[in-house]
């Protein structure tokens, strides 16, 4: 037996700054029609748009410990977007943040999907974010790599896309 799921309820983050950064991603959140739930010194949850986001300050024994996408764990997430407006959107709202670092602003990635258009940035304790649009099915669709006719898995990523060596 197999199931589909529904999306991802809830997104936990754990930061080291918390006065930096959940005022931030409580625009964020607000910014994407989510509302806040709890809010406190130490903690923010918001939920909406079919998700929730929960971000909380680090004990202060291990607040000292900066995330780095290169080692194990979390390396971004994205957020699938309804359109190209909604990606350049929220490049226009993150822009005007803080104590972000914008990875690149929106722009075409075709070789990682058909129509592939995003922006990437990271938080103020430099948690990498993504947000995305591909048209249709993706790469579930017609001219897509699993959709019919496609080649299949990929065996290789890196910055050239999804290639077979």
């Amino acid at each position: 037996m197999t199931i589909a799921v529904n999306g991802i309820a809830h997104i936990q983050l754990t930061v080291s700054d918390p006065v930096r950064c959940l005022p931030f991603w409580e625009r964020l959140c607000h910014f994407l029609e989510m509302k806040t739930l709890i809010r406190n010194d130490t903690t923010l949850y918001c939920i909406g748009s079919r998700t929730g986001i929960l971000v909380r300050g680090a004990p202060a024994d291990k607040a000292s410990q900066q995330f780095d996408q290169d080692t194990p764990g979390l390396h971004h997430f994205c957020f699938r977007a309804r359109s190209e407006a909604d990606v350049d959107a929220i490049f226009e709202h993150v822009r005007q943040e803080e104590h972000i670092n914008i990875v690149h602003g929106p722009e075409e990635g075709g070789h990682f999907a058909p129509g592939y258009y995003s922006v990437l940035f990271e938080d103020p304790d430099g948690i990498r974010v993504e947000f995305n649009f591909v048209p249709g099915q993706g790469h579930l669709g017609d001219g897509g790599r699993l959709g019919p006719g496609g080649r299949g898995p990929a065996d290789e990523y890196g910055d050239a896309g999804l290639t077979n060596t």
